[in-house]
């Protein structure tokens, strides 16, 4: 008896180190539409709802008591972390026609010079 406890004490000891440091896998929780500088890229002045909703997706918030803007909002957690990566872009119309982009992507502005 006093044995095979001497023999399990070392390996019960072992698997108790390995328990405490085995976690649970978390998976990437992703909310919203992602959107990149690329794709903000795309967006100009006078680009129709259409046109704005096939670039950047359908919005997440579409609200119907503010029916010129459109909110697109992004949040993620990659797996096993705890950084949460969040982005919003408002995206704002004037007679249907896309008037101006705020939020954390912003469009380039292109100042009409060339360079040389």
């Amino acid at each position: 008896m006093l044995r095979t406890l001497i023999l399990t004490l070392p390996l019960l000891t072992v698997a108790c180190g390995l328990a405490s440091s085995l976690s649970p896998y978390r998976i990437e929780i992703q909310q919203g539409n992602y959107v990149t500088q690329e794709m903000v890229a795309q967006l100009k002045p006078g680009l129709t709802r259409d046109q704005v909703r096939f670039v950047l997706g359908t919005p997440l918030v579409s609200d119907i008591f503010h029916d010129e803007r459109w909110d697109y909002v992004f949040l993620r957690q990659r797996a096993n972390s705890r950084d949460t990566e969040y982005r919003r872009i408002a995206v704002f119309f004037e007679d249907g026609k896309l008037k101006r982009v705020e939020g954390d992507i912003v469009a380039a502005v292109s100042t009409g010079k060339t360079a040389q």
